[in-house]
């Protein structure tokens, strides 16, 4: 809650006792506003939790506080867990932030042993930890989310591998493609987004415990336990580095604007197809909406939506990288402000994914609209041209030349290529003949197109194949 009470009586008290004995009176009100993190970082209880159940176990074991008393902490922790569980994490900006919320809480349960557990740790390997924890966990979900999404387009792929669509640069038609090659380079761009979050996540699997401040500490602690206890690879081996870094952060978000980059042009793509020129796809009811004014519309608004997140999500990104770049060693009041970007990208991200899953999934695409584009757009004059290099030994540049010849004359009559007589295609070069007509159909364009990672269906299959095997769909 945002209590602005004034800071007197048992309130500064409160405060004073947090502090120590440093100062003489608490902080003022605006202070303390600014100064307090408890109603975003109480998103870290579970890691903040953990690591104290790991550190105070680690204390015990090394004689560095009694057996009894490490115990005692131990199932207090529980219990506060067991009330955050219930009846989430309380407000109270006296206390600051998740880590000293839980410890006033723990000395309210257990009484003074609970000033025993922060014996050889600071608030800044603390929260270094805590927030690595979390972010540890984002990426899973994240790499989870990519992988639903990926076996979605995975099994629409093969359902319409040989599917022919236009294929676009510049948004100009190009050449046929099939809308399961189409589907499978997001396959790719996801993938590649898996990948990186494999990268970083085995990067920042380093625990921060045991760095106390900045320096280290002279107690006897253990910290390959604590790491192992955590999950961690191993320690970070330099206490300066260990708790003013965030660069898994920073890596976090980046693995989110590139994939919320990949997302955008999906959803770009859905929100052209769904529209009434095009007319490829009619997305899920489930994920459109209506017009407050006409009845007729459908609009592809969670796709807008998970284009529009994708400005949030690098704007995430932008903030931090900011907020990092002029910091000295070691911690620094501004890395409070490391937290909101991140979980802000998440939501955002857990959202798009989710949501971009269910309209690959429940589309309904318009194939015979699609065909019929591609063999209007002239997507076969590519293969004319290399019919003459092939069949006739032309250049190519002067087969470029007597394609784009043909490819007017069909515009101006409204045709598609192969369907110009051939006399009217001996008229503009004499060296072709009626086995020309083998190379100007779509389904004869795609089907030459059978290099590998080519558009060609048998192509396609293959790499559905693949991928199917790579995400576990196959035995």
């Amino acid at each position: 809650m945002n209590d602005k009470r004034d800071m007197t009586g048992s309130d500064e008290k409160a405060a004073n006792a947090m502090w120590g004995g440093r100062f003489a009176a608490g902080p003022s009100a605006i202070m303390r506003e600014i100064n307090a993190s408890i109603p975003f970082d109480k998103a870290l209880w579970r890691q903040d939790i953990a690591a104290s159940k790991a550190h105070v176990a680690m204390l015990g074991v090394q004689g560095i506080i009694a057996g009894e008393d490490a115990l005692v902490i131990a199932n207090g922790l529980d219990a506060v867990a067991a009330e955050y569980e219930t009846d989430g994490v309380p407000e109270d900006w006296d206390r600051e932030d998740i880590h000293m919320t839980t410890e006033a809480r723990l000395a309210e349960l257990i009484g003074p042993v609970a000033g025993r557990l922060h014996t050889a740790r600071s608030r800044n390997d603390q929260v270094a930890t805590d927030f690595r924890l979390w972010v540890r966990d984002a990426f899973a979900e994240l790499g989870a989310g990519l992988a639903a999404l990926q076996q979605a387009l995975v099994t629409r792929a093969g359902e319409h591998a040989a599917d022919i669509m236009p294929g676009f640069t510049h948004l100009q038609t190009a050449q046929p493609v099939t809308l399961g090659h189409h589907l499978m380079a997001y396959y790719e761009m996801f993938r590649r987004d898996r990948a990186r979050i494999a990268d970083a996540t085995a990067r920042m699997n380093e625990c921060p415990l045991g760095s106390a401040a900045l320096a280290g500490t002279g107690f006897p602690i253990d910290r390959e336990a604590t790491a192992q206890a955590l999950g961690f690879d191993r320690p970070t081996a330099n206490s300066l580095d260990a708790v003013s870094d965030r660069d898994f952060a920073l890596d976090y978000l980046w693995c989110c604007s590139s994939t919320a980059l990949h997302l955008s042009r999906l959803a770009e793509e859905l929100i052209l197809w769904a529209s009434q020129p095009f007319g490829f796809i009619r997305l899920p009811d489930s994920l459109s909406t209506g017009s407050s004014i006409m009845p007729q519309k459908k609009n592809p608004d969670a796709a807008e939506l998970v284009r529009g997140h994708s400005g949030r999500v690098i704007g995430a990104l932008t903030s931090l990288m900011i907020t990092m770049k002029g910091l000295p060693l070691a911690y620094s009041k501004d890395m409070q402000d490391d937290k909101p970007p991140v979980f802000e990208a998440a939501g955002l991200m857990g959202l798009s994914i989710a949501a971009m899953t269910g309209m690959i999934a429940g589309a309904t695409f318009n194939t015979a609209r699609m065909r019929a584009a591609a063999e209007m757009g002239y997507a076969t004059a590519t293969d004319l041209a290399d019919w003459l290099v092939r069949a006739r030994g032309i250049p190519f540049r002067e087969a470029h030349h007597i394609t784009g010849a043909a490819v007017k004359l069909a515009e101006s009559r409204g045709i598609a290529l192969d369907q110009l007589p051939l006399a009217d295609l001996q008229a503009i070069d004499g060296r072709i003949d009626d086995s020309v007509f083998e190379a100007l159909s779509v389904d004869a364009s795609v089907a030459a197109r059978a290099s590998y990672g080519g558009t060609a269906p048998d192509q396609v299959r293959l790499q559905v194949t693949r991928a199917a095997r790579a995400l576990g769909l196959e035995e």
